[in-house]
């Protein structure tokens, strides 16, 4: 990996390197992806079942397009007793943390007799996007349905592709059923994002969608935002690991390659006060890599968008963490705790050289959903407050609304909303 001093001059370089892995250059493939969205929303299942045939080669029919029951059985013959035990204690502990994020409608009253508060209740739907192109991602499953299931949604709706026969992986179907999903269709790409945000004959219109998926996913998700809630626009994936001399090179070697493996785009970013930990730590880089079986992806990935920047101090090093503010974040020094609070931006914290990032991707608990391409200075990770709604509760007393009527009156008045200040003043036998 490059070293390189950390100044003002690099470290703009890495940010303007970082923002060119940015999902928002969609080029060449919004217009395909808007005929997509458009067919489905004029077609519905005849165009969901004619792109599934297109892309991935399966004969879809309203019977079929839906997983049956008897298909969810054959999964769970089919996947390793052990996995499924573990898929359950992931889930466990997924929903043991989501279930602290859980806030309840409030009341609140004044002698006045004026009642404020805010009625808090779950989006009657939801569809979870999960993909089955290269691989099968239970965990994604697990991250994105089990707060929508803790929040008290009533019907949360999957989808997600199949194979030329028409199957789903087994993994995906369990980690479903374990959630909480209710109804899980066979339809992947752009085509599902359409499908679950306008409805079709068979698939359910929802009132958001959640779950990563290509760049023809991202751009569908972009589109029918404002027709459905999205939960965001996912970039490539990354890591920073922010240590001092103390740190275990191996590990941090270790764990940037643990990101570095996702995505040719995937960025792995040291950033130390030690230079000769920074040294340590390219040299197991390139130990590690020729072992790994996705060893290709991560070269890529690693010469492209792997740094390692060598601070004159704390200070700087977490100045330079809080602009990137990275998706996950490792902070492995003599004091992590302390160092975490000079953080103000990063999706993910982990503290010590036990905390490795893959934990919280599969196991801890904390949603793996996470802000990416440097919104963590604005958006949180995915969680139970994203598949609720709230409404204000007002109510007014005559002898409440009495004590304020000439307050709103003046306002009105001054926007020159008559019939507003009329609103009020009728009500007291008063012109407006």
């Amino acid at each position: 990996m490059r070293i390189i001093p950390l100044t003002e001059e690099s470290k703009k370089n890495l940010l303007t390197e970082l923002v060119k892995r940015s999902p928002d250059d969609y080029g060449a493939y919004e217009e395909t992806v808007k005929e997509i969205v458009a067919n489905v929303h004029q077609e519905r299942d005849k165009a969901v079942f004619a792109y599934t045939e297109k892309f991935d080669g399966a004969v879809l029919t309203p019977e079929t397009v839906r997983v049956t029951e008897n298909e969810i059985n054959e999964a769970y013959r089919s996947v390793n007793p052990d996995l499924i035990e573990t898929i359950r204690r992931s889930r466990n502990n997924i929903r043991d943390f989501h279930e602290k994020q859980k806030r309840n409608t409030w009341i609140t009253t004044k002698e006045n007799g004026s009642i404020l508060g805010q009625r808090i209740l779950p989006m009657a739907s939801c569809g979870v996007y999960v993909p089955g192109g290269k691989a099968a991602y239970p965990s994604t499953v697990l991250m994105n349905v089990v707060p929508a299931e803790v929040a008290g949604v009533e019907k949360i709706i999957m989808c997600t592709p199949c194979n030329k026969e028409g199957k789903v992986y087994p993994t995906t179907l369990v980690a479903a059923r374990e959630a909480g999903v209710t109804e899980i269709y066979k339809v992947g790409g752009a085509q599902a994002i359409a499908a679950m945000a306008y409805g079709t004959e068979t698939i359910p219109k929802v009132d958001k969608i959640v779950g990563p998926g290509n760049i023809f996913v991202a751009i569908a998700k972009r589109l029918c935002y404002g027709h459905v809630s999205i939960d965001s626009i996912a970039g490539p994936s990354e890591i920073l690991v922010l240590a001092d001399e103390t740190a275990n090179p191996e590990y941090v070697a270790a764990d940037l390659l643990s990101q570095a493996e996702h995505d040719e785009l995937a960025s792995a970013t040291l950033v130390t006060t030690s230079r000769e930990l920074a040294e340590e730590v390219s040299a197991w880089v390139d130990r590690f890599i020729p072992r790994l079986e996705r060893k290709e992806i991560i070269r890529k990935s690693i010469d492209r968008f792997g740094y390692i920047f060598v601070a004159d101090n704390m200070d700087d090093a977490a100045a330079c963490v809080n602009e990137i503010a990275p998706e996950h974040l490792e902070i492995v020094t003599k004091d992590p705790w302390a160092d975490m609070t000079r953080i103000k931006n990063a999706g993910a914290i982990f503290l010590g050289e036990y905390s490795s990032e893959p934990l919280g991707d599969y196991f801890a608990g904390p949603n793996h959903v996470l802000p990416t391409n440097g919104t963590a200075r604005f958006f949180s990770p995915l969680g139970v407050d994203d598949f609720m709604k709230k409404s204000s509760i007002i109510c007014y007393s005559e002898g409440a609304l009495r004590e304020v009527k000439d307050d709103i009156i003046t306002f009105a008045r001054a926007e020159s909303l008559t019939a507003h200040a009329n609103s009020i003043a009728v009500r007291f036998k008063e012109d407006a």
